[in-house]
C-alpha cells in the first residue's frame, strides 16, 4: 500500500521540522542568531490515468486524470534574517548591527567569516577580537593608556588618551553584504562563510546605501519568537502523530486481508 511509505515520508519531514525549531529555540538567547524555517516539497506523483490523454478514438479528452501522491520531502532549511531587538548592555565593546551587514572575521586559515555577534573583546595586545579571539576586521587597536572608547553609528572608533584633549581616531569598522543572505553557510560560533548561493560580499561603511548603522553598548538579540515556536512545535507532533496514525489504519487493512479465509 502507497500510503504506508508516503506516511513515513510524513513522519521524516515533521521529524526534521521538530528539530528545526529545537534549534531555534535552543538559541533563542543567542546573540545575533537568525531563525530558520523548514521548508518542503511533494514528491513524484504516479499516473494511473494521464490526464489530457484519448479516452476513444474518436478524439475525446480525459479531463481530470488519476494522479497519487507519494509523500512529502525537505528542500530547504531557510534562514529569516530579521531584525532582532537591541538589548542595553553598558558594554563599549558590544556593538549591534541596527539594519542590513555583517562584521567581517579574520579567521586563523586566512579566510574571512560573517557575524552578527558584536559582543567583542580585547586581545592581549589591546586588538577587537570576537570571544574566541578572532580578529575583527580590519583589526582595531585601543591604546593601553586609553580612557575612553567611542563607537559610532558610521563605525568610527574613537578613543580618549590620557593625557591628549582631543579624541584619537584609532581605526573604521566596515561591514559586508551579500544579495542573497539566506545563501550563507553557518559554521558555529555565530560565524556564517560565503557560498555561490551567497554571491561575492559588497562592503560599505556602516550607514552607507544598503548598510545598517552601528549602535554601541548594545546587542542584537535572537529575532526567535518563542510563542510562535511553540505553536509551530505542536502543529509538527500533531502532523507526525496524524502520519503515524495512517500507517496504523493502513496495518490494520492490510491485517483486515490477509485474515480473509
Amino acid at each position: 500500500m502507497r500510503s504506508l511509505t508516503t506516511a513515513a515520508t510524513g513522519m521524516f519531514a515533521q521529524q526534521m521540522n521538530v528539530e528545526v525549531i529545537s534549534n531555534n529555540i535552543a538559541n533563542a538567547t543567542t546573540t545575533g542568531y537568525k531563525r530558520r524555517r523548514a521548508e518542503f516539497a511533494d514528491l513524484l506523483y504516479q499516473d494511473l490515468r494521464r490526464v489530457g490523454t484519448q479516452s476513444t478514438d474518436s478524439g475525446t479528452i480525459v479531463p481530470a486524470g488519476v494522479q497519487i501522491g507519494v509523500g512529502v520531502k525537505p528542500i530547504a532549511v531557510y534562514r529569516i534574517h530579521e531584525q532582532g531587538n537591541l538589548q542595553m548592555t553598558d558594554n563599549p565593546l558590544n556593538v549591534a548591527i541596527k539594519g542590513r551587514g555583517f562584521f567581517q572575521i579574520d579567521m586563523p586559515d586566512g579566510t574571512t567569516a560573517y557575524t552578527r555577534d558584536g559582543s567583542f573583546k580585547l586581545s592581549p595586545d589591546g586588538e577587537i577580537v570576537t570571544a574566541d579571539g578572532f580578529t575583527v576586521l580590519p583589526g582595531i587597536t585601543i591604546p593601553e593608556n586609553a580612557t575612553s572608547l567611542t563607537i559610532n553609528a558610521s563605525g568610527q572608533v574613537e578613543a580618549t588618551i590620557a593625557g591628549q584633549t582631543a579624541p584619537a581616531l584609532l581605526g573604521q569598522f566596515q561591514m559586508a553584504n551579500f544579495i542573497n543572505e539566506a545563501g550563507l553557510d553557518a559554521i558555529g560560533d555565530n560565524l556564517l562563510t560565503e557560498t555561490e548561493a551567497s554571491g561575492t560580499p559588497t562592503t560599505g561603511n556602516p550607514g552607507a546605501v544598503g548598510f545598517g548603522t552601528l549602535q554601541q553598548n548594545f546587542l542584537e538579540t535572537s529575532n526567535v519568537n518563542i510563542v510562535s515556536e511553540i505553536t509551530d512545535l505542536i502543529t509538527a507532533q500533531r502532523t507526525y502523530e496524524i502520519n503515524s496514525k495512517v500507517i496504523q489504519a493502513s496495518d490494520d487493512m492490510m491485517g483486515t486481508i490477509s485474515q480473509i479465509r
